[in-house]
């Protein structure tokens, strides 16, 4: 199937391993230039010349996407150099705990983080006919796991926070969705060194999945693509879970 991607700009932040990885590789497979940032500039680099490799434009920097002007600037220039951009995917988490300072970087990094993204794209977004963001999202924001966190709230604010901007935007012609993992394995992810330093907590977690593994980050790309793709057109507004029916509810 054809998405419609060959030549669109899509810009990831976080993606240097894992599910932002396979979303940056997973665009570039469909023809999408892409830009890409992390905190770790040699990961970056590598990265970049891996999605060049795949015959796109591919640009990135390390950016801490807590630093406002850091991450407002790089937008801005990721734009300049791919020529405009067609689709953000704000995949940036702190994954934080239930202390204090965890709230504050969850906040920081997790909401401003990805709200500070969205706003600086929006400008070019509202130049392109094809204006597309999803965020990676969580089942944590459903569902009750792992005991108080901030990781989940913060989840489920942003769930709200992209359907109201999917009703505020659709005039517009720009969609807003989410995507929400369950349990992903990949070597160097959580779930591995779980695996390796938890292993009751690794097997507990691992029971709640119907399908008896966990899902994979190529899984995840493949379901973050296609609604961020113009074949998605009419798609807005949408939480999409990718957890195998591990979630113990029913959507309506």
């Amino acid at each position: 199937m054809d998405l419609g991607l060959k030549g669109k700009k899509a810009l990831i932040t976080g993606s240097t391993k894992g599910i932002g990885r396979a979303i940056a590789n997973r665009f570039a497979m469909e023809g999408a230039d892409v830009a890409i940032c992390a905190r770790n500039g040699d990961e970056v680099t590598e990265a970049v010349a891996n999605l060049k490799d795949m015959g796109v434009n591919a640009t990135g920097a390390s950016v801490d996407v807590a630093d406002e002007a850091n991450l407002k600037g790089w937008i801005n220039s990721a734009a300049k150099e791919l020529g405009g951009l067609d689709i953000v995917v704000p995949n940036v988490s702190a994954m934080a705990g239930n202390e204090k300072e965890d709230w504050r970087n969850a906040f920081e990094i997790d909401i401003m983080g990805t709200i500070n993204t969205i706003d600086a794209a929006l400008p070019y977004l509202e130049k392109s006919d094809a204006g597309s963001v999803v965020a990676i999202n969580s089942v944590a924001a459903l569902q009750f796991f792992g005991g108080v966190r901030s990781y989940g709230t913060m989840k489920a604010a942003l769930i709200n926070h992209l359907s109201n901007l999917a009703h505020a935007y659709a005039p517009k012609g720009i969609r807003f969705n989410s995507v929400s993992p369950g349990t992903v394995y990949f070597e160097g992810g959580v779930w591995h060194t779980r695996q390796r330093e938890m292993p009751e907590a690794y097997e507990f977690a691992l029971g709640f999945n119907p399908m008896g593994r966990m899902g994979t980050p190529e899984e995840v790309a493949n379901a973050t693509v296609f609604p961020a793709s113009p074949m998605a057109s009419f798609i807005s507004g949408t939480n999409l879970l990718v957890d195998g029916a591990a979630t113990p509810s029913v959507q309506y």
